[in-house]
């Protein structure tokens, strides 16, 4: 057991709003950027938790694409949000799940007495990246935000913070989902000479929905055996809003409807923000509250497997 506590959280959604039938989808304006959904949804979530931006110790992006290549963007966040603050800055990227991996490695910082507040923020602007000619990922992405403050908590078996955790990849299938352009491998400098394909954002999604549905079962056996938990012990599962698909995911993996949050219609595949944006909306909600104990989990890009089980 990690001991900490969510103190606050925040979220940001675009004003935008496309639809694909009966799918909503959510784009950012032109004048709005990547950064600026960050901060606004780092500042709600100092001020929910009621903190001075100088009380924040360490600020870690957990974003699939950040803001550019250097600084990281955690450091682009702190000097818009905690500018005065002597903090640690740093990103970690486990694409779509990188939120859940934010909050394991914060948990141990904070478990080891490192740091007191720490301040995660996810978020992504997929629309930027789609590929209007494939369809099927161009009605998939919304663009949001999310934060929340960590802090430490007491030292209390029974009280809130990460009861476990494990994350796996399958690197097979790492080229199921990708975006090849825009870093060494097809620098900025490339664009004009090479493939224009290679800065948009590149999916085969029956190639990643078969992997995913293939390495799940197990990874979440070994999941519930290490945390010595089942699934009666959780009050609510926030997966992934990672397709249409999740709810046969959900059901291979035993979990009934009502048991799980599937907001894909509604807000459709987020990105980083997915889990932190669903997270925050149960809380706000009350369908999530003090005591209540959370599985955050989901897959992505890798393929990556991502879950851990967090007392609230």
């Amino acid at each position: 057991m990690k001991n900490c506590q969510i103190a606050g959280w925040g979220t940001y959604l675009p004003d935008e709003v496309v639809t694909f039938g009966s799918q909503t989808r959510y784009r950012i304006a032109d004048h709005t950027s990547q950064l600026d959904m960050l901060a606004a949804a780092a500042e709600q979530a100092l001020e929910r938790a009621g903190l001075r931006p100088d009380d924040v110790d360490c600020v870690i992006a957990a974003c699939a694409a950040g803001v550019q290549p250097i600084p990281c963007t955690a450091a682009l966040v702190m000097e818009r949000v905690a500018p005065g603050a002597a903090a640690a800055a740093f990103d970690v990227n486990s694409t779509c799940t990188s939120f859940v991996t934010a909050v394991d490695v914060a948990s141990r910082y904070l478990a080891d007495g490192e740091y007191e507040n720490v301040l995660i923020v996810s978020g992504d602007v997929g629309s930027r990246f789609l590929d209007p000619g494939q369809r099927e990922s161009f009605e998939l992405f919304s663009d949001a935000a999310a934060a929340v403050v960590l802090t430490r908590g007491a030292d209390d078996p029974e009280g809130p913070g990460v009861i476990a955790s494990l994350q796996r990849t399958w690197p097979e299938h790492a080229h199921d989902t990708e975006l090849r352009g825009g870093l060494s491998r097809h620098p900025a400098q490339a664009y004009a000479d090479g493939d224009p394909r290679d800065y948009l954002f590149d999916m085969n999604g029956r190639r990643a929905l078969m992997g995913m549905l293939a390495v799940l079962p197990g990874f979440f056996a070994a999941f519930f055996e290490k945390a010595g938990l089942g699934l009666d012990d959780v009050d609510l599962v926030v997966p992934h809003q990672a397709s249409g698909a999740l709810g046969i995911a959900m059901r291979r993996l035993g979990m009934a409807p009502g048991t799980y949050v599937d907001a894909v219609a509604e807000y459709g595949n987020m990105v980083s923000a997915s889990v932190p944006y669903t997270l925050a909306r149960c809380l706000d909600d009350g369908r999530l509250g003090r005591g209540d104990t959370v599985l955050l989990c989901g897959t992505a890009a890798g393929l990556t497997a991502n879950a851990l089980a967090l007392r609230l």
